[in-house]
């Protein structure tokens, strides 16, 4: 597992930022710190991709760089991934991309535990590709596994990075319990547990309300 903030960079501001309650009245800005922060975990992961030797022409010669071999298929997990998967979009501007509609089903009183939905998948061919799986919060994990369970309808890919921008070690413990093909999880930051609703603690609170107003 690669976590960013484990080495100090650029990247603990805008951490900071997302997370101070004090700036979140500022949607722009936790929007633009979430595709920032996407920008620098595509970034990392781009070291762990399949690359090849590319010749070009320079006016004076040519020459040879390593180029990706393929670009990746990123999967934006809905609403709240879609700052952080732009700022993938940005660096991978050529790749594929797919779209889950996964979230939180409504709490009741008779069962307090927690479920995930999932009403909307639009996702290329998969078989043998390297996925980047984008959802800023990794908390429970269940919402990764039923998208990644969803994907598989459309075939088994070679790798799927797990991106995140905050996750619970709950969540972890979930993912590496339930996954059955080979993965990478990549987070900004570790927090510390999840809280009696599920929540990450320290966390940040709801990034889908914070990015795009609150939802009914």
């Amino acid at each position: 597992m690669f976590i960013l903030n484990e080495t100090n960079s650029i990247a603990n501001n805008f951490l900071s930022e997302i997370r101070d309650i004090s700036v979140h009245q500022d949607r722009l800005r936790f929007r633009k710190n979430l595709e920032r922060l996407g920008e620098i975990m595509a970034y990392e992961i781009s070291k762990d991709l399949d690359y090849k030797e590319t010749e070009i022409h320079t006016p004076l010669q040519s020459t040879s760089v390593n180029t990706l071999d393929n670009q990746p298929i990123l999967i934006s997990v809905l609403r709240a991934a879609l700052p952080f998967y732009q700022g993938f979009s940005n660096f991978y501007d050529q790749a594929p991309s797919g779209f889950i509609g996964a979230y939180r089903a409504k709490e009741n009183s008779i069962d307090s535990a927690i479920s995930i939905d999932l009403d909307y998948l639009a996702a290329p061919d998969l078989n043998g590709k390297e996925i980047i799986l984008i959802d800023p919060m990794l908390a429970t994990g269940k919402s990764f596994i039923k998208s990644v369970e969803a994907m598989m309808q459309n075939g088994i890919p070679k790798m799927i990075h797990i991106a995140s921008v905050i996750a619970a070690p709950e969540g972890i413990n979930f993912i590496n319990a339930s996954m059955s093909i080979p993965f990478k999880i990549w987070t900004c930051a570790l927090d510390e547990k999840l809280n009696s609703k599920s929540y990450i603690i320290p966390g940040l609170g709801d990034a889908g309300d914070l990015a795009f107003g609150v939802k009914l």
